[in-house]
């Protein structure tokens, strides 16, 4: 699987995700994608990114756009952190970091100190005919679903 490279096709990929969904890219062509990464589930700067692309679904959803948070959790805990905060779109197991190989978003972090390798916090917008038209690497969380949206209107 080769990785992906702005305004290049979006390789194709399949992943297991909330609600018992298999998310494949290529059955997702005709809609734009916007693919979040996060590092872990109920943590407070997650938990404010997810909330932040739910208090915009409608607006997502009139531009035919559809969502999905990635993190290296199980399906179990993205669906009660799902659940607890009604995120309207599907979270996606990638325990095996195929996802975020894929991405290029596993980075060396530190933590109190500590080396470990971990999410860059980043977020990818794939267009309807499945072409990689931005990348956040690094992202903050204030603002970020805003210029996401500006994103994606502007395609």
């Amino acid at each position: 699987m080769s990785s992906v490279a702005l305004n290049q096709p979006a390789p194709d990929f399949e992943a297991e995700a909330t609600g018992d969904q298999i998310v494949k890219l290529s059955d997702l062509k005709g809609k734009n994608v916007i693919i979040y990464f996060y590092p872990k589930d109920n943590t407070p700067g997650c938990t404010t990114e997810g909330q932040d692309f739910r208090d915009r679904i409608a607006q997502f959803s009139q531009l035919d756009t559809e969502i999905f948070g990635v993190s290296r959790d199980g399906l179990k805990a993205h669906a009660n952190f799902r659940a607890k905060h009604d995120f309207p779109f599907h979270l996606i197991s990638d325990k095996d970091e195929t996802l975020c190989k894929l991405f290029d978003v596993i980075k060396l972090k530190k933590l109190y100190g500590k080396e470990h390798l971990g999410i860059e916090r980043s977020t990818f917008l794939i267009d309807k005919g499945g072409v990689l038209r931005h990348a956040w690497r690094g992202v903050k969380v204030p603002g970020h679903a805003d210029a996401v949206l500006e994103a994606v209107k502007a395609l």
